[in-house]
């Protein structure tokens, strides 16, 4: 149980991010019952207060110091330590004002390295050859490659010269050009990745006509997988490919569909069938855990698992009530395009799911909601006639799914409003106290 000393800091950091929109002893009390009465996690439970009051979550400032070799994109928060391996400063104009920024490179201990560009001088002024530790940078995507920024929170401290000692023989990247090949997992699969090689088994696959500039085309498209995930792909051309084959694609690309990585390669890639061990399509298609967060910095998600804990209800959760032929929810029986229509029930739910550092839209479909809950459709439609109140469904479920940590599987899609997941299936977590017990005593003792 956190104290009112320990809570003075977190405070602090919420009142920051929300400008004024909650008072001090408000962001006090909400923090501490969300940690000492529905145990929830330090993190979620600062995230979940900034968007109750209106702010933007990611503001939040998490220190999470990384190497550079596992930087992600789009990250909202970071720290690293690095040394300067070339800085040039340029103008460019912004708004139409002329503005001086410094890009260049920076590398590690263990050889990996990153451009880095610093939007305000006043805040960060990088030398070569000087080791510096950079605290609440973010990172871009550039060429399907993070880039780190650093912008005007950023908090950066020059360090000895023997804190980071670089290998020798560091290839310091250049800029521009197409990138590099590389090779991948599934799980490292990202938007507008380009010359990507990628080992995997076809876990189903099928072929249609398609219409394009030349003519008809045949396309064959399906699910290609590997020990971090399952991705989808399409090929161009006919490589001959059978279901359950393990492929190598070298020059493939990946274009995204409402965030989710898909793999394509066509007349320029190149399949080869590899002869080695590699997991069965049975253990290919079990669950893969991954974090919300992770999920994020790669802008979405095929058929994945992550866990987290449910911070709120949204409106519409419980029992709806669609349209026959668009299956839009209806009000009060009429359809936004169809007019007054003969409505039919359905269950859903929709919650937000936080995992300390992440969150994402959860949408459970009738199925997936019953079987969570316990509660069916009929069972809801007769409290509903019984009580007369349509809301005494989502108060139910309210009362059983509120600040309980779930395991879920589906697709994650992304758009301006954030990730949103459409489950396939839920289930309540179970937490093994003994094991989280050691992990936390280790911690300690390290410290």
């Amino acid at each position: 149980m956190m104290n009112k000393e320990e809570l003075a800091p977190h405070v602090k950091e919420i009142a920051r991010v929300l400008e004024g929109r909650a008072k001090e002893q408000d962001i006090e009390r909400d923090l501490d019952n969300y940690l000492n009465v529905y145990r929830m996690s330090l993190e979620a439970s600062r995230r979940h207060i900034v968007r109750k009051y209106g702010g933007d979550p990611n503001a939040l400032t998490k220190g999470d110091r990384k190497s550079l070799a596992n930087l992600g994109l789009n990250e909202g928060s970071v720290d690293v330590l690095g040394r300067v391996m070339s800085s040039t400063t340029r103008e460019i104009t912004v708004s139409g004002q002329p503005k001086t920024i410094q890009s260049g490179v920076l590398a590690d201990e263990a050889g990996a390295t990153i451009r880095f560009t610093v939007w305000d001088l006043t805040k960060a002024d990088l030398k070569p050859d000087t080791n510096y530790l950079i605290r609440y940078a973010y990172t871009r995507e550039w060429n399907g490659q993070p880039e780190l920024h650093l912008g005007n929170r950023v908090v950066v401290e020059e360090r000895p010269q023997e804190e980071v000692v670089v290998p020798e023989g560091v290839s310091v990247p250049s800029s521009g050009g197409r990138s590099a090949p590389q090779t991948v997992k599934v799980s490292g699969l990202r938007d507008t990745m380009n010359n990507v090689t990628i080992t995997g088994r076809i876990l189903s696959m099928k072929s249609r006509e398609v219409d394009t500039p030349s003519g008809k085309k045949t396309m064959f498209s399906g699910i290609l997988g590997d020990e971090t995930g399952r991705v989808e792909y399409t090929a161009w051309e006919d490589f001959k490919l059978r279901e359950g084959e393990v492929i190598t694609v070298s020059n493939g690309y990946v274009k995204g569909w409402k965030g989710i990585p898909r793999l394509s390669f066509g007349e320029r890639a190149e399949v080869d069938r590899p002869k080695m061990d590699f997991p069965s399509a049975e253990e290919l298609s079990g669950e893969v855990m991954r974090t919300i967060e992770d999920i994020e910095r790669n802008g979405g998600a095929f058929d994945v698992t992550t866990q987290g804990t449910i911070v709120d209800i949204k409106k519409g959760t419980g029992l709806i009530f669609r349209c026959p032929e668009c299956h839009r929810v209806v009000l009060k029986g009429v359809c936004q395009i169809h007019g007054k229509v003969q409505q039919v029930p359905d269950l859903r739910i929709r919650v937000i799911v936080d995992d300390g550092f992440a969150a994402m839209t959860a949408v459970m479909k009738k199925e997936v909601s019953e079987e969570l809950t316990g509660i069916t459709l009929k069972e809801a439609l007769d409290e509903a006639r019984e009580s007369m109140d349509t809301e005494a469904i989502a108060q139910r479920f309210e009362e059983r799914l509120l600040a309980k940590p779930l395991v879920l599987r589906g697709t994650v899609m992304s758009d301006d409003y954030g990730l949103s997941m459409t489950v396939t299936e839920a289930r309540f977590a179970t937490v093994d106290v003994k094991s989280e017990a050691e992990a936390l005593l280790s911690k300690i003792e390290v410290i």
